[in-house]
């Protein structure tokens, strides 16, 4: 699912200078850059397939520095155009940048800046947020990127409201996604701004991927965050959390514990994980629940009580609202995937859990300073070769189209 802010922006309305034109679509390419996230937009707005009723864009692939440009397997690239062909587009794409710790090139973020001022729409995939972020784009604004990245954006540009569990958003004039599939997502969003449904529609077919995808990141793997934070003193409230789960404690008590207020706690915590504390306690506990559903005889109401949920519907209304499932669904789900692997009752252990059941971030606190968890063991009886997580990237869990949602889940 995606965030889409552009009616409550005022600077969507931002005049397109008189030499930009629309049609016209700038990507900004680097050196160092992955090829894959860089042919997405030459891929969806360098090809004419108007045979397919998708009107036609023109795209002008820019070097955003001294060539040639090395990519992925060590391939050379040259770029037709500099940074001056910028100055002609009504939108300008950075796909990616090869490193969140290095800055950008000056000349790259002032031809970003200049773009902007004069109206065009900026767009940054993957890790082309943090190029948007350098040039002072996202500052005030929402943004999101790949959930590996996300805390280091928040905490290198604390200006930003990252939103590490989106795959795209759309505020107006400036636009951000998440990982290499995102892009994709966000390019067809785009397309479907620019021309309605029908077109973004044929688009996905020419693709062949769904058209609009529901969900967001939180629905993949739990990851392991940026070194610097794993040696941050919230690791040790995290690790104290996180042993403590089946206890029924909130946001102030971790804050005590740090030492700190509430409000100091927040904006602490967040400014390390781009991730609300209280969010990611509920987080924790619903993926404690996936755990403990998958390799125990509990009832969900004992389940709920082991999490720390105060009520077995405060724990059915935030699995359902994270995973898509309700708490026994997804369990008869999980055993119809595994036969064999059949409880025999009792509280698990990271002993006796797959190993596949235990998300990296449970395994040490440094890494468990996480956004919302996935879900990745269990699939429908009539799917029993693919995972829920290619479930609902396909859209098979969710055929429906929900609305943009533009604040954050509670």
């Amino acid at each position: 699912m995606s965030q889409d802010s552009a009616a409550a922006s005022p600077e969507a309305t931002r005049k397109l200078a008189g030499r930009r034109r629309r049609e016209v679509v700038a990507v900004l390419l680097f050196s160092g850059g992955p090829i894959f996230e860089s042919s997405i937009p030459l891929s969806v707005f360098g090809i004419d397939r108007q045979d397919a009723g998708v009107p036609r864009y023109r795209l002008l692939v820019c070097a955003g520095e001294e060539g040639p440009l090395r990519t992925t397997g060590g391939l050379e690239l040259t770029a037709p155009y500099g940074l001056e062909a910028i100055n002609r587009a009504g939108t300008v794409v950075v796909p990616a940048w090869r490193s969140i710790t290095s800055p950008p090139p000056a000349a790259a973020l002032d031809a970003l800046r200049r773009a902007h001022e004069e109206g065009a729409r900026i767009v940054g995939l993957c890790t082309g947020a943090f190029v948007l972020a350098a040039a002072g784009l996202l500052d005030g604004r929402p943004a999101t990127t790949h959930w590996m990245y996300a805390p280091t954006l928040a905490k290198r540009y604390p200006s930003v409201h990252v939103d590490p569990r989106e795959l795209f958003v759309d505020d107006g004039d400036v636009l951000t996604s998440a990982g290499t599939a995102a892009g994709i997502d966000l390019c067809l969003h785009i397309v479907r701004t620019d021309h309605g449904s029908d077109a973004a529609g044929a688009l996905a077919r020419r693709l062949v991927v769904p058209p609009r995808r529901s969900g967001g990141q939180e629905r993949y793997l739990d990851r392991s965050l940026p070194e610097e934070i794993g040696s941050d003193p919230l690791a040790e409230v995290v690790s104290w959390a996180l042993e403590h789960l089946h206890e029924q404690f909130d946001v102030e008590t971790l804050a005590a514990r740090a030492y700190m207020s509430r409000r100091t706690f927040d904006r602490r915590f967040r400014s390390l994980t781009g991730s609300a504390p209280l969010q990611w306690l509920i987080t924790q506990r619903v993926l404690q629940a996936q755990r403990l559903l998958e390799t125990s005889d509990y009832s969900v109401d004992e389940v709920a009580g082991r999490c720390g949920f105060r009520s077995p519907v405060a724990l059915r209304g935030h699995f359902r609202r994270q995973l898509g499932s309700s708490p026994a669904s997804y369990r008869a789900a999980y055993r119809a995937r595994r036969p064999q692997a059949e409880p025999s009752g009792g509280p698990p252990t990271l002993e006796t859990v797959p190993s596949q059941a235990v998300p990296q971030s449970r395994r040490t606190a440094a890494s468990a300073l996480v956004g919302p968890a996935a879900i990745t063991h269990a699939a429908p009886p009539d799917h029993p070769g693919k995972s829920v997580s290619e479930m609902y990237a396909t859209g098979y869990m969710r055929p429906s189209l929900p609305g943009q949602r533009s604040g954050p889940v509670g």
